[in-house]
C-alpha cells in the first residue's frame, strides 16, 4: 500500500508556496490537483511538473458534495494501489477544504497513511489586507455550508468557494436571514494577485458584482449590536407571571419589607463568590441579586410607584451626570479629583445641604460598614488623624479599657468598651484602605472552610469531638492552613 501526502498551493502568488511543498511537487510519483484553476498552476506547468486535475469531476457531478466525495475516493484509490500520491489543493489543506476532511475520515477507515503539510491560506492575506486580528473571533464557512450558519453568530464571517453568481445569490439569500439587506460586506477577488480587488457593497448587491469566479470570497464584519445585545425581558416576564393571580402564592405575598433579608443575603453570597474567584458561582449569584432587584421593581410597578425601566433610566442618567469628565467637557487630574466632583454633584442633586455631615448613612447597614461610612464622612470635613500612628495608639488604648471593664465584670460596660475596640479597628481598616465588612466576611468564609476540613478529617478517622484535645484540634487547624484551605 502506498501513502498520500496533502499539500497546499497557497492563496495565489507562486511565491507563497512553501519550499517543502515545492520539492514534493517536483518529485511526486503521482501529482493530483483538486483544480487547475489556480494562479500557481501556470508556474507548475512552466517548470514541467506533470499533474492530473479533477476539474472534469465538477462538470460531471450535480452537487459539490458529490464532487468532493468522488475526488476523495479517487485519491485514496490511487494510494491503495501502492502508489505514493501527492494531492494539492488551493490555499491551506486545513482551511475550508472539504475534500481533505473526507480523505482523512476515509483513510482512517481504510488504514491508508495520510500526511498533511502546513501551507498558507488566503486568510493570512485577508487579515493583512483588512487589518483583522483573528483573535477577536472569525468564522470560516464554505458557501455550500452557509445553511449551517449559527443563528446568534458573534464573530466576523468569511464565506469561501463563492464560485459564480449563482452561488453568490444563494449565499446572499442565506445571509439576509441573519443580517440587514443593506449590511456592508466585502467581496474579495483574486486575493494576493496583481489584479486583487476588495469591494465594499451592501449585502443585497452581492450577486450583482461582476467577475465572480473561483477566486472570490466574502467577508462579513461582526455585528457589533448583536454582540452586545441582551434583554431583561425574560426575567421581567417570569416575575410578572409569578406575581399574577395564576402565579406563586409565596411570591404574591411578598413586600419590600419581607424581601429585605434576601437582598442582604444575596449581596454576601456575591461577595463570597468574588473572594473564592469562582466565575460560574459569581455569574449565578449576580443573577440571584438581579432577581431581587427585579422583584422589588415589580412590586413598585404594581403599586404604580416606578417601573424597572425607570430604575435603569435613572441610574444611567445619574452615571452620565456624575461623570462629566467622561461624558462632558470637564478635565480631571486624578481619581481624588473625580471623588471631589462626585460629591459636589451629589450636593447639587439634593438641592440643599443636609442638616448634618454624617446624614445619608442608612441605619440598616451592617454595623462594620456603617462605622466605616460614619468615619469616612467625618474625615471629609477634617475630623481625622493626620497619619496612622495615632490610630494604632487608639486601638491599644481601647484594648486596655476593655481589659479594665472585664476586670470590673459589668456587662454593659464590657459591651461598650468592646464596641470602642471594634470601632477603632474599623478606623485602622479605613486608613489601610480596606473594607472591614469585606475583610471580616472573607475571614468568616476562611474559618468555615478550615473548620469543615477538620470535620472531614475527623470523620475519615472515626474521631469524636469529645475525644479530641485542644492540641490535636490545633494541629488539624495548622494542617488546613498548610493546605491553603
Amino acid at each position: 500500500m502506498g501513502e498520500l501526502t496533502i499539500v497546499g498551493l497557497g492563496p495565489g502568488s507562486f511565491g507563497l508556496i512553501t519550499v517543502e511543498t515545492l520539492e514534493l511537487l517536483k518529485t511526486a510519483e503521482i501529482l493530483l490537483l483538486r483544480t487547475a484553476k489556480h494562479p500557481t498552476v501556470t508556474e507548475i506547468i512552466d517548470r514541467g511538473i506533470p499533474f492530473t486535475s479533477y476539474d472534469y469531476v465538477y462538470e460531471e457531478k450535480a452537487s459539490f458534495n458529490e464532487v468532493y466525495t468522488t475526488i476523495a475516493h479517487e485519491c485514496l484509490g490511487q494510494a491503495a494501489m501502492g502508489k505514493n500520491v501527492v494531492y494539492a489543493v488551493p490555499g491551506s489543506p486545513l482551511v475550508a477544504e472539504k475534500t481533505v476532511t473526507l480523505i482523512r475520515e476515509l483513510a482512517r477507515e481504510q488504514g491508508i497513511p495520510v500526511t498533511v503539510l502546513p501551507g498558507m491560506s488566503f486568510l493570512e492575506v485577508l487579515y493583512t489586507r483588512l487589518a483583522i486580528d483573528p483573535i477577536e473571533g472569525i468564522t470560516v464557512l464554505d458557501a455550500a455550508d452557509i445553511v449551517s450558519l449559527p443563528p446568534e453568530l458573534m464573530t466576523a464571517l468569511v464565506v469561501t468557494q463563492v464560485y459564480n453568481n449563482y452561488v453568490a445569490s444563494e449565499a446572499k439569500l442565506a445571509l439576509m436571514e441573519y443580517y440587514p439587506d443593506d449590511y456592508e460586506i466585502v467581496v474579495v477577488k483574486n486575493l494576493g494577485l496583481y489584479d486583487e480587488q476588495l469591494l465594499t457593497v451592501p449585502l443585497f448587491e452581492l450577486d450583482r458584482v461582476q467577475g465572480i469566479d473561483h477566486l472570490t470570497s466574502v467577508y462579513v464584519p461582526r455585528r457589533i449590536a448583536a454582540a452586545s445585545r441582551f434583554s431583561l425581558e425574560p426575567i421581567l416576564d417570569v416575575m410578572a407571571t409569578l406575581r399574577s393571580q395564576e402565579g406563586c402564592i409565596w411570591d404574591i405575598e411578598q413586600t419590600h419589607a419581607t424581601l429585605r433579608r434576601y437582598i442582604v443575603e444575596e449581596v454576601y453570597e456575591v461577595l463570597e463568590a468574588i473572594d473564592l474567584k469562582q466565575g460560574e458561582a459569581l455569574c449565578e449569584e449576580l443573577g440571584d441579586l438581579l432577581l431581587q432587584i427585579v422583584f422589588h421593581a415589580r412590586i413598585a410597578e404594581e403599586a404604580k410607584v416606578f417601573s424597572m425601566q425607570q430604575v435603569i433610566d435613572g441610574v444611567t442618567e445619574k452615571m452620565v451626570r456624575r461623570h462629566p469628565h467622561v461624558f462632558g467637557d470637564i478635565s480631571v487630574r486624578d481619581a481624588g479629583e473625580v471623588v471631589l466632583n462626585w460629591d459636589a454633584i451629589k450636593k447639587q442633586e439634593h438641592g440643599h445641604e443636609r442638616p448634618s455631615v454624617i446624614d445619608g448613612i442608612p441605619k440598616g447597614l451592617p454595623s462594620l460598614m456603617r462605622a466605616y461610612k460614619l468615619q469616612a464622612k467625618a474625615a471629609k470635613v477634617g475630623f481625622d488623624w493626620d497619619n496612622i500612628q495615632p490610630v494604632w495608639d487608639k486601638i491599644y488604648e481601647e484594648l486596655n479599657e476593655l481589659k479594665d471593664a472585664c476586670a470590673q465584670g459589668q456587662a454593659a460596660h464590657i459591651e461598650a468598651e468592646l464596641g470602642d475596640v471594634l470601632f477603632s479597628v474599623i478606623n485602622l481598616a479605613r486608613f489601610l484602605k480596606i473594607d472591614g465588612e469585606v475583610a471580616l466576611n472573607s475571614t468568616n468564609n476562611e474559618f468555615r472552610r478550615r473548620f469543615l476540613y477538620i470535620e472531614e478529617v475527623m470523620k475519615e478517622n472515626n474521631c469524636k469531638w469529645e475525644n479530641m484535645s485542644p492540641k490535636q484540634l490545633n494541629l488539624l487547624w495548622e494542617e488546613a492552613k498548610k493546605h491553603k484551605i
